[in-house]
């Protein structure tokens, strides 16, 4: 066997073995669980891409936007009341 031939040969058999998914895509193939992954994660983070409300979403107002960054600036923030989310429970420790 000619030593052309054989290493054409050879070339040839490591070049077609080596076909793989992205050979198909070149042909039109897709993979159907191609992207699944993403496509999971972006349903687990989308509840409801057109939600409905019951009540509109209050107005804003950038005149309380202005006040409230001015309070800010001058350090005259009203402070909010301090508020529990526990009870104390009877007998136990206050």
């Amino acid at each position: 066997m000619n030593s052309k031939v054989f290493l054409f040969t050879a070339l040839s058999g490591l070049s077609l073995g080596g076909c793989s998914v992205a050979d198909k895509e070149l042909l039109g193939y897709q993979d159907p669980s191609w992207g699944e992954a993403n496509r999971a994660t972006m349903a687990a983070q989308v509840i409801n891409p057109n939600p409905e409300y019951d009540t509109l979403v209050p107005e804003s107002s950038a005149e309380n936007a202005v006040n409230a960054i001015e309070r800010y600036r001058d350090g005259t923030v009203e402070q909010p009341e301090r508020q529990s989310t526990t009870e104390p429970v009877a007998g136990g420790p206050n």
